[in-house]
């Protein structure tokens, strides 16, 4: 298979194809790198595993579906024409047993008559018992590639970025665009998916194209403009968004810095969709035999990579682009034995080549998984050619995906036989060949429908299509549903224009009249590990790191996520448990001092003459009262009433506040805050501002916590629920006498950046009472002992102000947010669950165990958080609980079947610590 064109000496990569040596020339695709080492079996179907070989050359691949790298790298369905083959690089084919060439499971190919279009609603009948049979065998058949047991070693980063013009696709139309652009003065990211820049002009050359593309990449960079190769844009949202999925390595290649993958968040003021058309197969029997390829790839494989894919070909095509291909072939050795043209008349481009009019294919036949034969109709005549080699072009497909996903809307373009772009209501634009296809002939030959392929990937045939019609599937969407069409990883590239064609012609309409499916992001697969970003280790969540972090970490603390954040669960001494650690901190901050780092609590800066007028409207409790200098417990509601975050308020001048509330909601409270400034008044003059992580926070609590400040500012600590401002180690801070320890305590907030000599002041105070650092599991300890309120724990988005006992301090006039929806009789109907405290009679109580009365009737209640008495010992909770309020007293049983933990509790009031008070305002 290997052309003319391609060196020898350009083989210096080793890679391995099903346990098999082979060598590759740098800048090979895997596919190309197979064709050049003859092979053309690379794959088997998923439904009834066909041999299958290489069909096209770039994302739209149906069939050469590899697994490619090892251990946790390894990346199953990854597509050969759309990995660059590395020195290394280790690929298998999938979905075979036990070897590619023998295959068992083609006996399927063999009971096809079974596996037709919606077998699994029509098959899987009778007892449970025989379904769970059915289940062993369908789970083992289910699914494409073995997803990796191993974790991934790699990290995946996310960015950001805003520009002028975002153009996507570097091809002729994509380049030029990005160079006006940028030499206009505008910002500008080009984007393009390929590693190189104008492919197309490899594939078509035009004299000095090289060096043209070259041009073109200096001005735009000269210009300030920034090029991604490798880089797909994967989605289009609202507001011009546009999400990029960058590879920094290839599929189980070892990243150089260890970022395998970037995504990029990209707000555009403008985007060009430079995304060309994808050339459409053409259905009829055995249209999927390797050998079978697309005439636009074959000329890839030609021009770009040096490689003749076979020597005797057959073409069929009813346009005139597929004449290229056969100039292409002919240059590069090959034979071209006929050329099947669809059109009546004879073509401009087919002189001195052996073309037959009036012609389509009709089958294949083949030996070895080879193809071997092409036989055709001529006039209604059968003839038949010697041929290696099937280079079929039904037309072109504008790649439109992007567009629709911004909202844009389609029109018919009848001389193209496809549907391009028309209408968009956000800022984008298509140009090239995806806004303008080429004509074709749009007399399709009605093929026999059986083993005539639409969906290659999902072994979906125009019998499917017949079949989906004849049971009464006349929608689209529908059809797509209960034959799977266009519903597996390639997402219908090749496949949608040729069934909507098959339902149209069934239906007796025009195409456009058959309706369209939907274009839903991500344009081509996207890892999950993207998604997850720089968190992928942990959980998924994305990491902050506290101003603090280097403080924390010098000291070896246990660290906890917390929404964005990790911070310091507790700081153990040697030899120390968890347990351990957490019970010495909590007891050193009821005995003397503690000092923990709360610099992630929510944090907003509300200023403006109507600053008091939003602020009671987002609180459910009065905040106009507050004099200057002094805060207050505060709590928010959702329009239904239901309580969804807590915290403080304070007045720091005379229009101007500090609002704070839960970690975890800070994203929730931000939009919540702009929602009711810039949509519900938009003509308060008041500014929100963010000041989250412009703040370190530095709480010390404890019965010396007074003492310990007062050495610091140089001055008598605020009173409880006041604030000061002063300075520590020479820094500007601001003092706020609050707790949720239940002792004395105090928040000192600080900018971020001078945050560390502050915080090693305020540590050497703190040990010089004869106190410690604490972390957030003795800080749960503490609040649940005094009752405090968690978001997500107690406020877990089902209790009102009167589930947890807050309603006295509800502001009597009202106006803010919930307060209508207090009012519904539902919500102060008996049985509602309850704000209750539990102390444990036997056993300690389970973490989220539930509630149940001795004779084990369902559940009344849950246990919202659990503890130990820090001095006194014994085992306490916080629990929901139905009518709680009036069975203070009672007996019941908490119980956790999942850990086979129980315990004999009591209900008590929540407070289990100076119900008075006292203690705080010491």
């Amino acid at each position: 298979m290997t052309g003319p064109s391609r060196p020898s000496s350009a083989t210096d990569i080793n890679f391995t194809f099903d346990g098999k040596r082979y060598s590759a020339r740098r800048g090979d695709t895997l596919a190309a790198a197979l064709l050049a080492n003859g092979i053309g079996l690379v794959g088997r179907s998923f439904k009834y595993h066909r041999p299958r070989g290489i069909m096209t050359a770039g994302v739209e691949e149906p069939s050469a579906l590899v697994t490619v790298g090892e251990g946790g790298r390894t990346e199953p369905n990854t597509r050969a024409t759309d990995v660059f083959v590395y020195d290394g690089l280790v690929a298998n084919s999938q979905n075979r047993w036990p070897s590619l060439s023998l295959d068992f499971g083609a006996i399927f190919g063999l009971a096809a008559p079974l596996f037709s279009a919606g077998f699994y609603y029509k098959t899987f009948f009778g007892s449970a018992k025989r379904w769970m049979f059915y289940e062993h065998f369908i789970r083992k058949a289910a699914g494409l590639g073995n997803a990796p047991t191993e974790s991934d070693p790699d990290r995946f980063s996310q960015r950001a970025a805003f520009c002028d013009v975002l153009v996507v696709g570097a091809g002729p139309s994509g380049l030029a665009a990005a160079v006006d652009a940028a030499e206009a003065g505008q910002r500008v990211i080009l984007v393009e998916q390929d590693e190189i820049l104008g492919a197309s002009l490899i594939r078509d050359p035009q004299e000095l194209y090289s060096v043209w593309v070259q041009n073109c990449a200096e001005r735009i960079r000269a210009a300030g403009g920034r090029i991604l190769t490798r880089t797909t844009a994967s989605g289009y949202w609202e507001h011009d968004l546009v999400t990029l999925t960058q590879r920094l390595a290839e599929p189980g290649q070892v990243p150089h810095n260890g970022v395998a993958q970037r995504l990029w968040h990209v707000r555009a003021g403008q985007v060009l969709l430079a995304t060309g058309s994808i050339e459409r197969p053409v259905a009829f029997p055995n249209n999927d035999r390797p050998g079978v390829m697309l005439s636009q790839a074959v000329r890839t494989y030609v021009r770009r990579y040096g490689v003749c894919p076979g020597q005797r070909v057959v073409i069929a095509t009813n346009n005139d682009d597929a004449y290229l291909t056969a100039h292409a072939l002919q240059e590069a050795g090959a034979q071209i034995v006929a050329i099947l043209e669809a059109r009546p008349a004879p073509a401009g481009q087919g002189q001195n080549l052996p073309v037959f009019n009036n012609a389509h294919p009709l089958s294949t036949k083949g030996a070895r998984h080879c193809l071997k034969n092409v036989s055709g109709s001529v006039d209604g005549v059968t003839k038949s050619w010697d041929a290696d080699l099937l280079a079929v072009s039904g037309g072109f497909t504008p790649v439109v995906h992007l567009h629709c996903q911004a909202g844009g809307t389609l029109e018919w373009n009848d001389a193209a036989q496809a549907f391009v772009p028309a209408q968009s209501r956000q800022n984008v634009k298509t140009i090239g060949g995806a806004a303008a296809p080429a004509p074709v002939f749009n007399a399709t030959p009605v093929a026999p429908a059986k083993k005539s392929f639409v969906d290659f990937q999902n072994d979906v045939t125009l019998a499917d299509v017949d079949l989906a019609w004849a049971e009464g599937y006349r929608s689209v969407e529908h059809l797509k549903r209960y034959t799977t069409l266009g519903m597996a990883t390639d997402q219908g590239k090749t496949s949608n224009m040729g069934a909507l064609a098959r339902l149209a012609e069934k239906q007796g309409v025009a195409i456009p009249e058959a309706g369209l499916t939907t274009f839903r992001p991500p344009y081509t697969p996207v890892t999950m590990g993207l998604f997850a970003g720089a968190g992928a280790k942990d959980a998924g969540a994305h990491k902050r790191r506290l101003a603090l972090y280097d403080v924390h970490a010098a000291k070896n603390p246990i660290w906890q996520p917390l929404g964005y954040w990790f911070r310091p669960r507790a700081y153990p001494m040697a030899g120390e448990t968890l347990a351990d650690a957490a019970m010495r901190e909590a007891r050193s901050v009821r005995t003397s001092a503690g000092l923990t780092d709360v610099s992630t609590l929510a944090k907003f800066e509300v200023s403006g003459p109507d600053a008091v007028a939003l602020l009671e409207t987002i609180c459910a409790t009065t905040v106009g009262k507050l004099a200057v200098g002094r805060g207050r417990y505060t709590f928010m509601l959702r329009e239904d009433g239901f309580v969804f975050d807590d915290g403080t308020v304070w007045r720091i001048d005379e229009n101007r506040y500090l609002l704070t509330s839960s970690t975890g909601g800070a994203d929730r409270m931000a939009t919540h805050l702009s929602y009711v400034r810039n949509y519900l008044h938009p003509s308060w003059h008041v500014s929100v501002v963010n000041v989250q992580e412009h703040y370190a926070g530095i709480a010390i609590a404890g019965p010396k916590a007074k003492s310990a400040v007062a050495k610091l500012i140089g001055e008598e600590p605020p009173r409880h629920m006041s604030t000061i401002s002063a300075k520590i180690a020479g820094v500007s801070v601001l003092v706020l006498a609050a707790s949720y320890s239940g002792e004395r305590a105090f928040e000192i907030y600080v900018d971020a950046r001078n945050a560390e000599p502050v915080w090693t002041h305020c540590e050497t105070a703190v040990i010089a009472e004869g106190g410690c650092l604490y972390g957030l599991e003795a800080m749960e300890f503490l609040r649940i002992e005094k009752g405090h309120l968690v978001v997500g724990g107690e406020i877990d988005g089902r209790t009102t102000p009167q589930d947890l006992a807050l309603d006295k301090m509800l502001n009597k006039a009202g106006g803010f947010i919930g307060a209508s929806g207090l009012g519904r009789s539902a919500l102060s109907e008996p049985g509602r669950r309850q704000l209750v405290g539990l102390e444990a009679i036997e056993g300690s109580i389970p973490e989220g165990s539930m509630l149940v009365t001795a004779d084990g009737k369902s559940p009344e209640g849950h246990v919202t958080a659990s503890a130990f008495r820090i001095m006194e010992g014994g085992s306490i909770a916080l629990a929901h609980l139905a009518d709680g309020f009036d069975r203070h007293g009672e007996e019941l049983i908490a119980t956790s079947p999942t850990r086979g933990q129980r315990a004999r509790v009591r209900v008590i009031a929540p407070h289990f610590y100076d119900s008075a008070g006292e203690r705080y305002r010491d």
